[in-house]
C-alpha cells in the first residue's frame, strides 16, 4: 500500500510513532472491511474478492446487484381497513349476461369483514413487501371510501424508506383481484430521505384538473426532470381489475441512451424515499348488485334494477335508448356504492426496481456498524454513496465512474519525510 500522499512531515520518535499508529489504523479498517454485518436480504452475498471493481490490477466501473428495493421493507400507511375496529368491505366482480351478441355484462359484489385482531381478516401494508404469490395473494387494504368518487381527493398514502440513495428503474405497484382501480394517483420521490418530495409521475383521467399537467406530455430535453400525468385506463393494456402499474423512471427520456453523461437523469432516479398518494377511485360505468342501500338505508341488500333505475333518476328515463338508460342506471348505481362506504383501495404488491447508488465505485452495498446500509467503496473512495475521495488521494477530482474511465480517486505522490532523530535528514518514499 502506497503511503506517500501523506502531507505531514514525521520526524524523530514521534515521527515513527505516528506512522506505527498510521499503518495500525490501516490494519485495522482492512479488518473490519473484511467482518462486516449482514448484507440486507435482498442483496445476494457476493466473492470475498473485488474482481467486478478491477479488472487484474486495473480499476473499472462496478455497481451492486439490480434488486427490489422494497422488498421486506416496512410500508407506513395513513389507513388500513380494520385498524381500530372491524369494518366491511366490498369488491366487484364482472359478470356476462350470457348473449354473445350483447356484450353487455354487469358486476356483482363479494364483501366481508377486515379486522386487525383476526390473522385471517388483517389487510396490513406488510403483505406489501412479502414475498409475491399468484396462488395465495396478501393485500393491503385502506379503510372504506366514504363519499362520492369527485368528492376527493382521498390523500391515502404509502411511504416506503430505503435507508440509503438508490438509482430506480420502475416503481411497480399490483392491485388485488377485483378490486377496483384508482382513477388518480401520484407517485413521488425523496433525495433527502423524507425532509423533501418532489413529483415522480401522476396517474388519472383528469390530469389538468387534478394535476395542473396534460395527458402523456412529450418530454424534450429541457424538461427530462418533470413528472407527467398519464391515463392509466386509457394507456393500459391490462384489465382494469387486478392489473398493475409499472412507472420506468427513464421511458421517454431522451438522454436515457447516454444516462452516464447525463447528470439531470442521474439526479432524478436517485431517491431514498417513495410515497404514492391515492386520490379518487375510479370513476367508469359498471351496474352493481348487492350493495346498494336498501329502503332501511342499509348496506348489503339488493335493489331491483328498473326500480332503482327509475327512483335514482327521478323518472326521466323515458326518451332514452335502452343502452343509454342502462349507462345512467350504471353511473348512478356505482356512485352510491362508493358513498356508502365500502370500496377500498387493495394492493397487493409493491415493488421497487434499482441499485444500491455507489456512482460506479462498489460492487455491494452492506450494513455498517449503525445498521445502515452503505456502499463497500473502491477505487480510493469514500461515503456512504462512494462520493468522494478518501483524504490524501486528491491528485484529480473525484468522478462517477462509467464505461469509458473507471475515475479511480489516485494519490498526490508526495514522499514521506522520515528524518532521524540524530539530525542525520534522512528521507524516503514508503511503499
Amino acid at each position: 500500500m502506497q503511503l506517500t500522499s501523506k502531507r505531514n512531515s514525521i520526524s524523530g520518535v514521534g515521527g515513527r510513532l505516528q506512522l506505527v499508529c498510521f499503518l495500525t489504523l490501516v490494519l485495522v479498517e482492512n479488518s473490519r472491511a473484511v467482518h462486516r454485518g449482514p448484507y440486507l436480504r435482498s442483496f445476494p452475498t457476493n466473492s470475498g474478492n473485488d474482481a467486478p471493481c478491477y479488472d487484474e490490477d486495473r480499476p473499472r466501473r462496478c455497481m451492486p446487484d439490480f434488486v427490489n428495493a422494497a422488498f421486506g421493507v416496512p410500508i407506513e400507511a395513513s389507513s388500513t381497513c380494520g385498524h381500530g375496529k372491524p369494518a366491511r368491505f366490498c369488491d366487484l366482480k364482472e359478470v356476462s349476461d350470457g348473449s354473445m351478441s350483447s356484450g353487455l355484462s354487469s358486476t356483482e359484489s363479494t364483501c366481508d369483514i377486515c379486522d386487525e385482531t383476526d390473522a385471517a381478516k388483517r389487510y396490513s401494508s406488510v403483505a406489501l413487501t412479502d414475498v409475491h404469490n399468484s396462488n395465495n395473494v396478501t393485500c393491503w387494504r385502506s379503510e372504506p371510501r366514504i363519499g362520492s368518487v369527485d368528492a376527493g381527493p382521498d390523500n391515502v398514502t404509502l411511504t416506503l424508506s430505503l435507508g440509503k440513495k438508490f438509482e430506480l428503474t420502475y416503481v411497480s405497484i399490483m392491485f388485488c383481484p377485483h378490486a377496483i382501480r384508482p382513477d388518480s394517483m401520484a407517485i413521488y420521490k425523496s433525495a433527502d430521505y423524507g425532509k423533501n418530495w418532489l413529483p415522480f409521475q401522476f396517474y388519472s383521467s383528469q390530469c389538468r384538473k387534478l394535476y395542473g399537467r396534460p395527458t402523456k406530455a412529450t418530454i424534450s430535453p429541457s424538461n427530462e426532470q418533470e413528472a407527467r400525468c398519464v391515463d392509466h385506463n386509457r394507456y393500459s393494456v391490462d384489465g382494469v381489475q387486478g392489473s398493475r402499474i409499472a412507472f420506468s423512471t427513464l421511458e421517454g427520456r431522451p438522454s436515457a441512451s447516454d444516462f452516464d453523461n447525463s447528470v439531470i437523469l442521474q439526479d432524478w432516479v436517485t431517491a431514498t424515499d417513495i410515497r404514492v398518494i391515492f386520490h379518487r377511485l375510479q370513476s367508469f360505468n359498471v351496474g352493481i348488485t348487492g350493495i346498494l342501500p336498501s329502503s332501511g338505508g342499509g348496506v348489503g341488500s339488493s335493489m331491483p334494477k328498473a326500480q332503482s333505475a327509475e327512483q335514482l333518476t327521478n323518472g326521466k328515463i323515458s326518451g332514452l335508448s335502452t343502452r343509454k338508460a342502462t349507462d345512467i342506471q350504471h353511473s348512478i348505481d356505482y356512485s352510491l356504492a362508493v358513498s356508502s362506504g365500502v370500496f377500498t383501495y387493495a394492493l397487493s404488491d409493491f415493488a421497487v426496481g434499482g441499485r444500491c447508488k455507489c456512482n460506479g465505485h462498489a460492487s455491494r452495498c452492506i450494513k455498517a456498524a449503525d445498521g445502515m446500509l452503505e456502499c463497500d467503496c473502491k477505487h480510493n473512495t469514500a461515503g456512504r454513496d462512494c462520493e468522494r475521495c478518501k483524504p490524501f488521494f486528491f491528485d484529480r477530482p473525484w468522478g462517477r465512474g462509467t464505461m469509458r474511465d473507471a475515475n479511480e480517486c489516485k494519490d498526490a505522490d508526495i514522499p514521506i519525510d522520515l528524518s532521524d532523530e540524530d539530525g542525520m535528514g534522512k528521507s524516503q518514499t514508503i511503499i
